[in-house]
């Protein structure tokens, strides 16, 4: 089969579908692979390793007209799509609940689309996982724009001038991007509190030596697939008093709150910044779906009353080597699902779960309503 992944053309988008090891195992196994001049330079694997490795390199153009296999990052172009060879199967990132268009352009190109995004949260599919590898990523980098921000030390530092006390960080939400900058932040020396609406986060914040807060009444709002439940106006309010003198005391804050496929929820009002102290910093997340902080700009960071808002976007790209790494991992454990390793063809069993909820377009057709 032929299998290609094009340079991806979104602007600030450093990453790779397919890194060199991939690539090695895909050629010995019978596959060729045609990589676009240039697809992983910004991620730190130069044209040669590819060929090397045992791929062809050819024009973007050239790979979406003759690959069998269209792996990609972010969501392939208008272009890409037009050009695509009839009966080919797209992967990438496609944010396919809150693209219709896309997931519409894609059925009327007769291509198969494998939205990873949506990949379920189940046992045999967490090597194919695309949200929690990248959210690591972005946990620990959040963790480093902080400490890069407050103007302070995260960790106890004794000096001859006297003790400097760690600094203070609070995580909201407890997820895999939330626990990864908890663990970051354990690792520079600081003080860690965390919070999430579900309770069974608790024994993984504390497993990191940080502090699990909620509100003495709450209730666990783990919903569907290990996501938190969206919260009533009552629950919310509880917890955002709560959470106040918290907020109050941090030196950063950093919230993680994503529900995929809606807006992210508001979990820092206006007053609540305004209870943080003049160079305190806030590292949002879940900008780029509305942000869970008030005055978020994604892509900005904003000052409000001396507090420093970060909306970074796109974080994972700002780590492209580990972060193509990872995805390409993804990538190759989807791979080996839908290929027959000894006929080299095609395997969609739609009968499988991960298949089954991951394709948004078959054979001309938008699949679960997503085009609609």
């Amino acid at each position: 089969m032929k299998i290609g992944a094009p340079k991806e053309s979104v602007e600030k988008e450093n990453r790779v579908a397919l890194v060199p090891d991939s690539v090695e195992r895909l050629t010995k196994a019978g596959h060729e692979v045609l990589i676009e001049k240039g697809a992983g330079t910004a991620a730190g694997f130069p044209d040669y390793a590819y060929s090397d490795a045992g791929a062809k390199a050819s024009s973007a153009k050239e790979i979406a007209a003759s690959a069998d296999i269209f792996v990609h990052v972010q969501a392939p172009t208008s272009e890409q799509i037009d050009n695509l060879k009839k009966g080919c199967v797209v992967v990438g990132t496609m944010n396919a609940r809150t693209n219709p268009k896309l997931v519409a352009s894609l059925a009327s190109s007769e291509s198969t689309a494998l939205s990873m995004e949506l990949v379920p949260r189940i046992a045999r599919a967490q090597r194919m996982d695309v949200l929690s590898s990248q959210a690591s990523i972005a946990g620990y980098k959040a963790t480093l724009l902080a400490a890069n921000s407050i103007g302070k030390y995260l960790p106890m530092m004794m000096t001859a001038a006297g003790t400097i006390p760690p600094a203070k960080v609070l995580v909201l939400g407890a997820g895999v991007a939330g626990l990864q900058a908890i663990a970051t932040a354990r690792r520079l020396g600081a003080i860690v509190e965390a919070y999430d609406v579900r309770a069974a986060a608790g024994e993984q914040v504390e497993s990191l030596g940080a502090t699990f807060i909620q509100p003495p009444s709450a209730e666990d709002a783990e919903g569907a697939g290990g996501y938190a439940r969206e919260q009533t106006q009552q629950e919310q309010a509880t917890q955002r008093e709560f959470l106040t003198d918290h907020i109050a005391e941090a030196d950063a804050v950093i919230t993680t709150a994503a529900i995929p496929g809606r807006a992210a929820p508001l979990l820092m009002t206006e007053e609540m910044v305004k209870a943080m102290r003049p160079g305190s910093v806030v590292i949002d997340l879940a900008a780029e779906s509305g942000g869970n902080v008030a005055g978020t700009v994604a892509g900005e960071i904003v000052l409000k009353n001396g507090v420093a808002i970060n909306g970074p976007i796109n974080v994972p790209s700002s780590m492209p080597f580990h972060a193509s790494q990872l995805y390409s991992r993804n990538i190759m454990a989807l791979l080996d699902l839908i290929i027959d390793s000894k006929e080299l063809t095609l395997n969609l069993n739609f009968e499988d779960e991960v298949i089954d909820t991951i394709c948004v377009a078959h054979e001309g057709k938008v699949r679960h309503g997503l085009g609609e």
